[in-house]
């Protein structure tokens, strides 16, 4: 059973702006057929939502392992991870950030973890992972954390 477990699902502004496709598309065909029109903009609203929520990254923390999107990294391997939310979280991601970060940033989502990397042989200076829900992640992630050989 996961530590942490969350899917980033896009917010409900995102599918009303995505359904922005439906006059376009009902626009360009409605000279041609209408019919036409209204069943390519359904089509087309339809893969955009799927497409939205094919796309929504999971944010995880299992038997020791960070898992953000596609990406993982073993907790034994990170510092101690801090969490970030309004005007701070928007500094972490702007005017703080060091470019060889690696990021999972989903911009319908504000809060934000850093994740301090200690493999020296990553280039990767940290993390930055969205979160609904910073505090618990980050609690997570320095729970499951086992310290590497050297490390005290």
């Amino acid at each position: 059973m996961p530590a942490y477990h969350e899917r980033l699902w896009p917010s409900v502004w995102l599918f009303i702006a995505t359904a922005l496709v439906i006059p376009a598309s009902i626009l360009v065909l409605a000279p041609i057929s209408l019919i036409a029109g209204v069943i390519t903009a359904v089509v087309l609203y339809a893969g955009c939502v799927v497409g939205l929520l094919l796309a929504a990254p999971i944010v995880e923390v299992e038997d020791g392992t960070l898992h953000a999107a596609k990406a993982s990294i073993a907790t034994s391997l990170v510092g101690e991870v801090t969490s970030f939310s309004g005007d701070e979280a928007f500094k972490e991601r702007g005017q703080r950030l060091d470019a060889r970060a690696w990021l999972m940033l989903r911009p319908w989502v504000d809060p934000i973890v850093k994740v301090p990397v200690l493999d020296a042989s990553d280039p990767a200076p940290y993390w930055i992972v969205s979160t609904r829900h910073p505090k618990e992640l980050a609690a997570a992630i320095n729970s499951s954390r086992r310290p590497v050989s050297g490390e005290n």
